[in-house]
């Protein structure tokens, strides 16, 4: 299974619900099971490492987003992933906007994995350091829910 995390930029809540998903991957010995990744919609910081802001406020949960470079939503996303996850509604939108006609991979707001299926995760990138805190909290709760589903799919492997 390959879930890819959407936002704006790549550099505050994608690879923020990234990293969260990778450690109860980890966590779960699921880790070499999945492929999961993150990327924005525009480009302005392709190639860049999250903002500090969210690498601290993750990083004071244990998860370690330093290796992460931001990337652009590409064309070919939608052949490689088995669901495309948005931050918000502007994310899905656009994400809708750029889908080949060719594809037919769902595009959902991550927020429904933590029952919330209007609810978008809010960009703290303008906002103060309490926001990553916030979001982190949300992409918490939206990855468990995310891990209960593929759990139920990936049957026990090596």
């Amino acid at each position: 299974m390959r879930v890819l995390f959407v936002c704006l930029g790549n550099i505050c809540r994608s690879p923020t619900a990234e990293g969260v998903f990778r450690r109860l991957l980890e966590a779960r010995g699921l880790a070499h099971r999945m492929a999961v990744d993150s990327c924005g919609i525009g480009p302005w910081h392709v190639g860049k490492a999250p903002d500090p802001r969210a690498q601290e406020a993750a990083t004071r949960r244990g998860v370690d987003l330093s290796g992460l470079r931001a990337r652009q939503l590409a064309a070919d996303d939608f052949d490689r992933f088995d669901v495309l996850l948005a931050m918000d509604h502007d994310n899905l939108e656009a994400i809708e906007a750029q889908r080949p006609p060719h594809s037919r991979v769902p595009a959902r707001l991550f927020l429904e994995y933590a029952g919330h299926p209007d609810r978008a995760v809010p960009d703290p990138y303008f906002g103060g350091d309490r926001g990553f805190d916030e979001v982190l909290d949300l992409i918490e709760a939206a990855s468990r829910g995310l891990l209960e589903e593929v759990e139920a799919y990936l049957e026990p492997g090596p």
